[in-house]
């Protein structure tokens, strides 16, 4: 559904928009769209998106963007012309309130929110937000259009003939203060985002309109700027845009409230306008109309002044009065409708950035921002009525949804209001944190303090048990010893919300203390000091984990959508070192007695479990889907108790009879790998256990059928090297694909029925719950849940650390490794384990060891800022980084060792003692205390004692010993970027020496920011189809993928809104369709948009975005604008820098990119000294056996092959065969493809000694040409005589022995995704197998060159006289081309303009190997003969 004008100005998208311009560029290639119409104000669809196109003319460009559309068209042809999704527009003329027309493309599903959203995003009408809609009919008649209705409801707009008139709608008290912050947000330009990858486009646009002649290509930065990371900081922040000034200021006059006599004459508000010319107005702003009154002075006069303005809208108003606003606003709207439609929408949910501009930008008076300070109140309006959380969302669950547009309009109510919630819910835990809100409890302990405000309730994640145990840390029971206690990630019981908060649900908040009582009552009520003391280490590990598990629970419910069963909506707030948990209420929960209220599950830990039958039917049904099995406990009194869920869920009715379930900890089962009373909230992961279930399906179909029923642990194993040691369960695809394994079975998000409905897992075995029940199968039960841990340490681990090993998975950074962990259905408690399994993978083991020291290092400098007093909290920060980086700095003069040594010993021992002990409780129990304090822990900080607590945090809760080089190893900018993100710390983007004395200043240290976790819902049916188009494309089907594709775009669009990450995962699919397609310019229209959508919804340094600005520039190479793709190559290298360091096989890929693009440049001085910066990075990082090794060492055989060095070019191709008959084996296509280019090379090796025995002459240009690329860089003649030593060991083991055998070399081209999109990764890599298709596009990995031959050998070439132009190779090897990760070229080919690029004429490459960046059209031309067959 979506709505476009036809002037091209309909560019923005609010949140709630179903406005899908790039969907219908996708499906109809904006056909729609009056391009060549002019306008003042210039459109800001895709079509204004500035993409290269291959002229330098405006004329040859609007020929570019027509060659586009019909070579898309043409591409896609032959499949189905439309998806039965698809939308279908119609033109509606607008009438404005200010008389002007303009022409909407409507759709008869769009609702009148949507037309009214569309209406705010157009110039023209940008400014009105008080009208009504009249729609007139083809048959004159008249219809009013309210809010909630859809067009199709009120008028058939498909017969054409309809027009719209906005018609002026008196104001309101609320609706006038909502159209003056719409008109103050007009005036600023803030809200615009703009890409780097759009100003860079710009700048080559106006270079090439004013270049008289070709520009030199710039070679890029030297390579030694990775080194200086910290000095590139300053470039990650993109220059702010240049505020256009319009007006002096716009507030709120001191005349207001309005009088009563003047309410009765209909006055509302009073503003004060001072404009650039400096003249001041008083406006009056009346139910009809603003108007300026002739007040001066002090004295209010309401009579309309002279001479009188007046008008609808403050703009309007302002545009009469005062020339210079009319003209910066038009300059204003003409900078909006320049940028890319994407950068003027607004994300629901954007990350949180760590670094600031810098230098800081000075801070000037602004009225209007102090009255929003002021009138806000934590997320809540002061006028109106608050918003019932509760209540909005049941009531959208509750939509119905039987067809799609059913459940499009159900999901996009659900992800808006959970949104809105998530964000309300931050800024009420920030008012909570900051003690701006008030408890409802102010008689209890503080640490137990609830809160409510804007109907949402909070409370802090404190453990009840610190309560019952707080007396043995006052007593000084805290012994060294209890630092060798048992770890684990939780120990306890379950968070202050979930635990007590539920326990008060059922005693109507009488009683704020319960929660510790009833611990007590439970079966721990005798406990020992010592037990105690084990319990305490551990608090908040427990703490933590438990809010965790139950934010997961409430999403698996949630996902489960069983009807008639609620869950409430959730988050979970980090700030200044607090946990806050945020949960919308329960009717009724509030008022009066509600212990009747309780129907299902135990608020006392079992000792009385209630039950209702149809609260249990629905249960069951959640379970089947959670893989839940149906049991039966004894409560404390012996009765039996049937129940689908973990006994301390609470089933509850609410005042609005609709049954909730709360309290989600353990929706999954305990993990057997940690075992014992501590550790209850250890539990599996759902990815794991969906995975787990099919593959104990699959073992008992093959048994039912008959076949070998192998332990399905066996039958899957693989040792810890990565050799496979059976053949890999894959139920769902039999036809002998490795790659489709368990963990692409962990992926997926809906399995095949017939494979888990027989499986199911009981929660509450290995708990303290008794069981009942024959001893026989509570005894099967419990082997099924230790299975799955078995499972989880003999299967998943092993196969991670494989994938790991060949590059299927290559995290860059803390975050997307902890994504890998939990897409292969990992705990981050087992991260100690993975860095143990990758020692021989340099780049993995650092990155697990930099996560383990970061999350360590987290929760000391979390509990350093919740005992910090509020103005020392930059001091702290700033403090605990120096002594992060090995720095002991002095607090202060007055903060001698003597005066930290003054401190109380509690004080000093709560530092000291290993981080997760109840020192942490005790400290939650001192918020709110800080005027108290007189000093702050941070000054007791040194940076022995803070990495001997990282030590010991990492040894307890990861069992992992950190080597003792770990300081030194660390790098240093990546790890400081990780803290900052975990802990929500900003800090100047500017050039730091991290090696001086003091690293960080206090003034470094720009905000703290809040931390959020949420359960926002995502779209089901979106996600199936993008499954289903990576599947599709795996195989070739170009037109079913791009229908896939399309219609998943149009439905996340229409729920989600565009700056939403599904989306761009989308974008980048369908930039994949059309790249094989042939529609290059296409192809980086969709690509600009995922780059748009990572940088707003992910960061502007996630690895995801620098792999968006790497495909751009493989994009812009393939339209021959190397110098923009050079461009965006190095913004590709700072992302990554920052966030793995330089030393990452990502990088070398990077960097073999680049020398591709210099290569068919024909700068191979250039391209050289990148290849052998990527041959050093990849031999150290991956070994010499890799089979991405093969493939750098190809390239290198191209990079000689072009210079004509021959003898060199088959030596380096002797490598990669050498490669991959170890690896693939003789009979591999590949290995065949590497044989048949050696030949390729022998005969031009033959050809040339041919010609000088022929005495033919010598081609003197091309030896002199080596010779001094030789001369001019004698680090060459080093690596050639380094290599020379090395080269003739071929036998030598590899320092990588743990390839799988069924590794794929052209696996990795266009960058995967996360998660979920590993699998499809699987899929296409197996079907190339079958040669279904070709050299598809995946994320780039580079690999090292192990061996060049020694200079003597290179100068006997010279002397040889080359000759570049010798034949081509086989004629049969003319499909496809060496993919050097996928990116790297073959040069010779011809590009989309059917010029060359290239310096050297090889014609075609064996094909197996993958295709190269210029050896496009030979791909997209064996894809297209696919799709037409």
């Amino acid at each position: 559904m979506a709505g476009k004008s036809g002037r091209g100005k309909n560019k923005g998208k609010g949140p709630n928009s179903t406005q899908i311009n790039s969907t219908r560029d996708a499906n109809a290639t904006d056909s729609h769209v009056n391009s060549n119409e002019a306008s003042d104000v210039k459109a800001g669809n895709e079509e204004s998106c500035p993409v290269v196109e291959n002229a330098s003319s405006a004329d040859e460009a609007v020929d570019s963007k027509a060659q586009e559309t019909n070579v898309n068209a043409a591409a896609l042809s032959n499949g189905p012309k439309q998806a039965d999704s698809d939308i279908h527009l119609y033109p509606v003329s607008v009438k404005t309130q200010s008389g002007e027309k303009l022409e909407l493309q409507l759709n008869p599903g769009d609702s009148v929110m949507d037309l009214r959203q569309f209406l705010l995003d157009a110039p023209e009408t940008c400014f009105f937000t008080c009208y009504d809609l009249i729609m007139h009919a083809k048959d004159g008649s008249i219809h009013h259009l309210e809010d909630y209705n859809e067009i199709s409801e009120v008028v058939d707009i498909t017969t054409g003939g309809c027009s719209l008139e906005m018609v002026a709608a008196l104001y309101d008290d609320r609706s006038i203060r909502s159209h003056v912050r719409r008109a103050r947000e007009l005036l600023c330009l803030s809200s615009l985002h703009s890409s780097l990858s759009t100003a860079l486009a710009l700048q080559h646009e106006a270079k090439q309109q004013t270049a008289s002649e070709k520009v030199e290509v710039p070679e890029l930065e030297g390579l030694g700027f990775m080194e200086d990371i910290t000095g590139s900081l300053g470039n990650l922040i993109p220059a702010s845009s240049q505020e256009i000034e319009c007006v002096e200021s716009i507030v709120f006059s001191s005349f207001n409230p309005a009088p009563g006599h003047r309410r009765l004459a209909g006055d509302l508000i009073y503003l004060d306008v001072v404009t650039l010319e400096e003249h001041q107005y008083c406006i009056t702003g009346s139910t009809k109309v603003f108007y300026v009154n002739s007040s001066i002075g002090n004295m209010l006069d309401p009579t309309p002044g002279k001479p009188a303005y007046e008008a609808t809208t403050v703009i309007g108003l302002l545009q009469k009065i005062s020339s210079k606003f009319k003209k910066g606003f038009r300059e204003i709207l003409n900078r909006k409708a320049s940028a890319h439609p994407f950068e003027n929408v607004q994300s629901l949910l954007p990350p949180n950035p760590w670094l600031g501009v810098y230098p800081i930008p000075e801070h000037k008076r602004d009225a209007a921002r102090a009255e929003d300070a002021l009138v806000l109140s934590y997320g809540s309006e002061l006028i109106g009525m608050q918003r019932d959380w509760n209540e909005e969302l049941q009531s959208c669950r509750e939509f119905p949804h039987n067809t799609q547009q059913e459940r499009i309009l159900r999901d996009r109510a659900l992800y808006k209001v959970t949104c809105d919630f998530v964000d309300a819910a931050t800024n009420g835990a920030v008012g909570v944190i900051n003690r701006c809100i008030p408890p409802i409890n102010p008689t209890d302990p503080e640490r137990f303090h609830m809160y409510v405000h804007n109907n949402i309730f909070f409370s802090f994640a404190v453990d009840s048990d610190v309560g019952q145990m707080e007396k043995y840390y006052i007593s000084g029971l805290i012994l060294k010893s209890s630092q060798d206690a048992e770890h684990c990630e939780v120990l306890v019981s379950p968070n202050e919300l979930s635990g007590k908060a539920s326990s008060d649900l059922s005693n109507g908040l009488s009683g704020a203390s319960s929660a510790p009582k009833s611990e007590a009552e439970h079966g721990d009520s005798g406990v020992s000091p010592g037990r105690a003391m084990e319990q305490m280490i551990d608090s908040e590990q427990a703490t933590y984990a438990s809010a965790n598990n139950d934010l997961k629970g409430t999403k698996a419910y949630q996902e489960a959508d069983v009807r008639g069963l609620h869950n409430l909506a959730m988050a979970i707030i980090d700030y200044r070192g607090h946990r806050v948990v945020a949960q919308s209420i329960i009717p009724g929960i509030l008022q009066g007695d509600k212990s009747d209220s309780l129907l299902y599950g135990s608020v006392d830990n079992g000792r009385k479990i209630c039950w209702d039958e149809a609260f249990h039917a629905k249960v069951v049904e959640a379970a089947k889907h959670l893989h839940l099995k149906e049991h039966t406990v004894l409560d404390g009194s012996g009765n039996a108790v049937k129940l689908a869920a973990p006994v301390e869920c609470k089933g509850i009715i609410g005042s609005d009879d609709r049954h909730y379930l709360l309290d989600l900890m353990r929706v999954t089962p305990r993990d057997a790998n940690y075992s014992g009373p501590g550790f209850r909230f250890c539990v599996l992961r759902p990815e794991l256990v969906v995975a787990f279930c099919q593959a104990e399906a699959a073992e008992k179909l093959k048994s039912a059928n008959g076949k070998d029923g192998k332990d399905t642990v066996e039958s899957g194993l693989v040792d810890v090297n990565g050799a496979v040691k059976g053949a890999e369960v894959a139920p769902l695809n039999s036809e002998g694909m490795a790659g489709d394994d368990k963990s692409e079975a962990i992926e997926s998000h809906d399995p095949a029925p017939f494979l888990t409905e027989e499986i199911y897992l009981n929660p509450n075995v290995l708990t303290e719950f008794k069981l009942a029940g024959n001893e026989d199968e509570i005894a099967e039960d419990e082997a099924i849940v230790r299975k799955a841990a078995l499972y989880l340490i003999e299967t998943v681990l092993p196969k991670f650390i494989q994938d790991l090993c060949s590059l299927e998975v290559s995290p860059m950074d803390g975050q997307t490794l902890t994504e890998a962990l939990h897409a292969h259905g990992i705990n981050v408690r087992y991260i100690g384990k993975v860095a143990e399994m990758t020692k021989h993978l340099p780049h993995i083991s650092d990155l697990c060891i930099a996560e383990i020291v970061v999350r360590s290092a987290k929760h000391i400098l979390e509990d350093v800022l919740r005992d910090t007093i509020d103005h020392d909290l930059g001091s702290a920060v700033a403090h605990f980084f120096n002594c992060f980086l090995r720095h002991d700095v002095p607090v202060g003069s007055k903060n001698s060792a003597g005066n930290v040594r003054s401190k109380t010993q509690k004080k000093d021992q709560g530092f000291q003692q290993p981080v997760g002990t109840p020192s942490k409780g005790h400290k939650k129990s001192n918020h709110g205390a800080s005027s108290r304090k007189t000093q702050s822990v941070y000054m007791s900080i040194t940076s022995e004692l803070l990495w001997s607590n990282i030590q010991e945090f990492a040894k307890m809760k990861y069992q992992f010993s950190l080597p003792e080089d770990t300081k030194l190893r660390i790098k240093k900018v990546s790890v400081i970027r990780n803290l900052c993100q975990k802990v929500g710390v900003a800090i100047a983007a500017r050039k730091y020496d991290l090696d001086a004395a003091v690293p960080f200043h206090n003034s470094d240290i720009l905000n703290l920011q809040p931390v959020v976790k949420h359960s926002v819902p995502v779209c089901s049916e979106a996600r199936d189809l993008v499954e289903t188009g990576k599947v599709r494309l795996a195989e070739g089907m170009l037109n079913e993928a791009y229908s896939s594709f399309t219609e998943a775009f149009s439905i996340l669009q229409q729920v989600t809104g565009p700056m939403h990450r599904e989306v761009a995962n989308c974008c980048r699919y369908l930039a994949m369709v059309l790249y094989h397609a042939g529609d290059m310019a296409g192809a980086i229209m969709q690509q600009h948009k995922e780059l748009i959508i990572n940088e707003r919804c992910l960061g502007l340094d996630h690895p995801d975005t620098a792999h968006s600005y790497g495909n751009m520039a493989l994009f812009y190479h393939g339209l021959n604008q190397t110098e923009l793709a050079l461009r965006h190559m190095a913004r590709t290298l700072l992302l990554l820098s920052l966030s793995s360091g330089p030393d990452h096989p990502d990088v070398a890929a990077t960097f073999i990119n680049v020398a591709m693009m210099y290569q068919d440049m024909g700068k191979m001085n250039i391209a050289l000294r990148y290849l052998q910066e990527a041959l050093k990075k990849n031999e150290r990082l991956l070994g010499q056996d890799h089979i991405q090794t093969a493939v750098c060492y190809h390239a290198l055989a191209i990079a000689f092959n072009c210079m004509g060095a021959y003898k060199l070019s088959l030596q380096h191709e002797r490598k990669t065969y050498d490669i991959l008959v170890k690896q693939l084996g003789e009979e591999d296509s590949r290995t065949r493809d590497s044989e048949n280019w050696i030949k390729t090379f022998k005969m031009r090796d033959l050809q040339v000694n041919a010609q000088k025995q022929k005495g033919r002459a010598v081609n003197a240009a091309s030896a002199q040409k080596a010779f001094d690329i030789l001369k001019a860089h004698p680090d060459l003649i080093q690596a050639f005589q380094a290599a020379a030593s090395v080269g003739s060991n071929n036998t030598r083991d590899g320092i990588n022995k743990s390839i799988n055998a069924t590794a794929l070399m052209g696996e990795t081209t266009l960058p995967r995704g996360r998660g979920i999109d590993e699998r499809a990764a699987r899929a296409a890599a197996e079907v190339r197998k079958k040669a279904a298709a070709r050299g598809l596009l995946v994320r780039p990995h580079g690999v090292p060159v192990q061996a060049t031959p020694p200079l003597t050998q290179f100068l006997n070439i010279i002397n040889l006289g080359a000759n570049p132009e010798a034949s081509s190779p086989n004629d049969e090897s003319d499909e496809t081309q060496v993919d050097k990760n996928g990116q790297a070229s073959n040069v010779g080919e011809k590009d989309n303009s059917g010029s060359s690029s290239s310096v050297c004429e090889d014609g075609g490459a064996p094909v197996g190997l993958g295709a190269g960046l210029s050896s496009l059209d030979s791909k997209k031309a064996k894809v297209k003969s696919k799709s037409t067959a």
